[in-house]
């Protein structure tokens, strides 16, 4: 039977990669913190678009979407979900919010993840939202000939809350023993995808608890930059990872490394996109279209209209389109191939 136990298991990930990745993370929350700390009035913009990408993203991984339209009235709550895909956008957008707003006040206890399950359920008549699996569930996919192929055996229904708890107990437990948080959340998400404890929502809700986590030990880069945005861009990463580090789970031998290095570097990843952002907030005085220009002027080698937009997510496709015609005419920047792969680099001899 799976024994959770976080105290000890977590030395075995130090290892110089690991190591290196945290020094890196503990470095960007200082620079994070003194800017948050200074400039808070800025940052409502960046707090509003993250919201936006998270809910979108988080969703879109498990195959549920709607018009870009309806899903920004919708995380801003100016409409009314009208199907079952935004039923379930509204209530993601809920637990989000809450979290957000309520994190230091929801303890890391299995019935309160019940009650964040049934939000993320309320608008949804399935019944089954805020109660443990009522019959056990596979994870699996389906092989290019069509066949079923299961990847992994979650822990049995009637199992579950007791997994649950025991869980809870052992992250608890290891925090209260002043052992680094970033190391103890990727384990404890690793292990929620392995107990599976929901009939549908895991994903999700597995996401939601990685940002409910990482505030609680005062990392909240999440607020303003979306993490589930960026596991949806690199979805065939983390499915690897979580592969490989539940192999031989259930007998108490996985490997946690590969979903621990995986989890570090897309908060990493975060951090770097919040100080790219950052810059631009700092630099408030420049219009739109000088906004854009020094996007690809800072940035090192080509770069697409794609990539263009992922920095600047408040500016709308036309001015970026305009403002990068307006750049090719004055010879500042490059347009390298072209249709679909069109990109542009800097140039150089302009400077």
């Amino acid at each position: 039977m799976r024994q959770f136990e976080y105290k000890e298991s977590w030395k075995k990930l130090l290892t110089p990669n690991i190591v290196s990745l945290l020094t890196s993370i503990h470095e960007y929350k200082g620079e994070q913190n003194l800017f948050i700390e200074s400039n808070s009035d800025k940052l409502t913009e960046l707090l509003e678009i993250a919201k936006i990408q998270s809910t979108e993203a988080s969703n879109k991984i498990e195959g549920i979407i709607t018009t870009n339209e309806r899903l920004k009235k919708l995380v801003m709550d100016k409409t009314m979900p009208r199907s079952r895909n935004e039923k379930e956008i509204a209530g993601y957008r809920d637990v989000l919010n809450t979290i957000h707003e309520s994190y230091e006040y929801i303890p890391i206890n299995a019935n309160y993840f019940l009650q964040l399950h049934g939000d993320l359920y309320k608008y949804n008549s399935s019944g089954f939202g805020g109660k443990f699996k009522s019959s056990d569930n596979i994870i699996a996919e389906i092989d290019p000939f069509g066949n079923k192929i299961i990847r992994f055996q979650p822990v049995e229904a009637w199992a579950t809350p007791e997994a649950m708890a025991n869980m809870c107990y052992a992250y608890n437990d290891a925090i209260n023993n002043d052992i680094d948080p970033l190391i103890l959340m990727p384990l404890f998400i690793l292990d929620f995808l392995c107990i599976h404890p929901f009939n549908d929502g895991n994903g999700r809700m597995s996401r939601l608890l990685t940002l409910l986590l990482l505030y609680k030990s005062g990392y909240i880069v999440g607020k303003y930059i979306s993490i589930e945005k960026l596991i949806e861009q690199s979805k065939d990463t983390y499915y690897e990872a979580l592969q490989a580090s539940s192999y031989e789970w259930h007998d108490n031998k996985n490997n946690y490394e590969p979903f621990v290095e995986y989890y570090l570097g897309v908060i990493i990843a975060a951090y770097k996109e919040f100080s790219s952002r950052v810059q631009t907030l700092i630099d408030s005085g420049m219009s739109k279209p000088e906004r854009i220009r020094e996007v690809i002027r800072k940035h090192l080698g080509k770069i697409t209209k794609g990539q263009i937009i992922e920095k600047c997510p408040d500016i709308s496709e036309t001015t970026i389109q305009r403002t990068l015609a307006e750049l090719l005419k004055n010879k500042e920047i490059i347009k390298l191939n072209g249709g679909r792969y069109t990109s542009y680099v800097w140039n150089e001899e302009k400077e």
